[in-house]
């Protein structure tokens, strides 16, 4: 299967005073299609720089990044956002929806940048609502919603595009256990109906969720290999 994302020699750099940090440090990391794979580090490790550069929000210092086969690590800003739009669905800590909108308009607005029609808009924001299960609330306002169905309105405006990736950064961080777990299990459901997630993480337990981890520190891939069945293949001796 051809990977829908390749990450080839990925460094991201900061000069900060007279230092150098490496926030990404050479990594290469391949996902295919299909895969449901969390990217996990503690605060500072790099993995929220992987993150953005994964969902076109930051471009490398050097290296290539492969979207679908398609070079995007020296695009235009302009060009990025085209591709977010197109490509990609996120999911955040906090659900950034607008107050003033109810669901479905908040559901339907990623697609009214991309420049589709009324109808087809509806249409596609009230399948995405049907999937997560808020049909029946897509009138109502975000401060009408409790924090678990405001999570999954934003899991419903990333779906509405019919994204080739799903990115969720920390998406359980703003939740409940109980509240964190219902999200998970339907992000399980959404990569069962074919759709490739990546998870990103500090909380190892969240992590063991996804099917596929890759573990990162000071920049650097540490272990990748599959979640809870078969010991990560060390990459680095630690």
């Amino acid at each position: 299967m051809a990977n829908l994302i390749e990450l080839s020699e990925i460094y991201k750099i900061y000069q900060m005073g007279d230092t150098e940090v490496r926030a990404v440090d050479g990594i290469n990391l391949e996902i295919e299609k299909g895969e449901f794979v969390a990217i996990v580090g503690q605060s500072g490790s790099g993995k929220s720089t992987c993150m953005n550069i994964i969902g076109c929000l930051d471009v490398p210092t050097s290296g290539h990044y492969f979207l679908d086969g398609s070079d995007v690590s020296t695009l235009s800003d302009d060009s990025l956002a085209e591709i977010r739009n197109k490509k990609l669905g996120f999911i955040f800590q906090q659900y950034n929806l607008i107050p003033k909108l109810n669901v479905l308009e908040n559901v339907e607005l990623p697609l009214l940048y991309s420049g589709k029609e009324y109808e087809e808009r509806v249409n596609a924001a009230k399948e995405a609502l049907e999937r997560v299960g808020l049909l029946d609330k897509l009138r109502n306002l975000p401060s009408q919603l409790s924090g678990g169905q405001q999570q999954r309105v934003s899991v419903a405006r990333a779906l509405a595009g019919n994204p080739s990736i799903i990115l969720a950064d920390e998406p359980t961080g703003a939740l409940d256990s109980k509240t964190g777990h219902d999200l998970l299990e339907l992000l399980k459901e959404l990569n069962n109906d074919g759709n490739t997630i990546v998870l990103i993480t500090h909380d190892n337990s969240i992590a063991n969720q996804a099917k596929r981890i890759v573990r990162i520190h000071d920049g650097k891939i540490v272990s990748d290999g599959p979640s809870g069945r078969t010991e990560a293949k060390e990459l680095i001796a630690q």
